[in-house]
């Protein structure tokens, strides 16, 4: 059986070169679907103009289909919503802070919630 816990960590290992961030702590994965042993994965990029999409896309398919009991792993690429900084997971955001990316406080109510985090402009 395929562990969701898993697909996470070896999701973690693929990393954008330009950001010290995985791509599950930055934010970009933002499904995962496990049916037997097949993974989907939809995630996005940090911009739609990242100029190594399609090795993101192999790296992330690759790492999965390397976790146990996994047979086949398929990435889709999507655009909506798009990234912003505010996506990242506690962890992502405190290293994108380290870097010097503004990222919004997400602590109080749930205001920028409302998707209005869209209209940002991606910082990379």
């Amino acid at each position: 059986m395929v562990e969701h816990e898993a697909v996470v960590e070896a999701l973690r290992g693929v990393h954008d070169p330009e950001i010290p961030v995985n791509v599950y702590d930055l934010g970009l994965v933002y499904e995962i679907e496990i049916n037997d042993a097949t993974v989907d994965v939809e995630m996005t990029l940090t911009s739609p103009t990242c100029p190594i999409a399609g090795q993101m896309v192999t790296q992330a398919e690759n790492a999965v289909e390397a976790v146990d009991d996994v047979e086949q792993a398929t990435v889709e690429l999507v655009w909506d919503p798009p990234w912003s900084p505010g996506m990242a997971t506690d962890e992502g955001k405190m290293k994108l802070q380290s870097i010097g990316v503004s990222v919004p406080d997400s602590s109080g109510d749930s205001d920028g919630d409302d998707g209005s985090q869209s209209a940002e402009q991606s910082p990379f």
